[in-house]
């Protein structure tokens, strides 16, 4: 017989079987701080261009229907289901550290840092199309 570890929480645990779960951390973060938190990790400046996701569904329906609802808006997510199947988990590595953890691993390894300009000009025109004319 297969012994799991304590802090495998779901897995073996026959109670959870048919049950979808989020996980997430109890931090409570905007959309702006995430921004400003990945910038500062990077040590660079946070340059926000506000564009409605209905702009953007417009101009690129493959970004733009991906923003339409829930990603609209900041929001809180409940972790309550995770906690009652699995009392003790808690998210233990805080935003900052994980998305600094994420660059890192992208640093270690010049193959992982493709840049793909054809977002970035997409991007760039979107921005473009926006301050300059905000109908199309």
């Amino acid at each position: 017989m297969i012994e799991l570890k304590r802090e495998c929480g779901l897995i073996g645990n026959i109670h959870s079987i048919g049950h979808p779960f989020h996980i997430t951390s109890d931090e409570i973060l905007t959309w702006n701080q995430i921004y400003e938190i990945m910038a500062d990790t990077l040590g660079v400046k946070l340059n926000l261009v506000y564009i409605p996701s209905e702009f953007l569904n417009k101009c690129n329906n493959q970004v733009g229907s991906s923003l339409l609802g829930d990603k609209s808006y900041s929001m809180i997510f409940d972790n309550s289901k995770i906690k009652q199947f699995v009392p003790e988990f808690k998210a233990t590595i805080p935003f900052s550290e994980g998305i600094k953890r994420v660059f890192e691993w992208f640093e270690a390894d010049p193959k992982r840092k493709i840049i793909d300009e054809s977002i970035n000009d997409g991007m760039d025109r979107i921005i473009s199309l926006y301050k300059n004319n905000r109908n199309l």
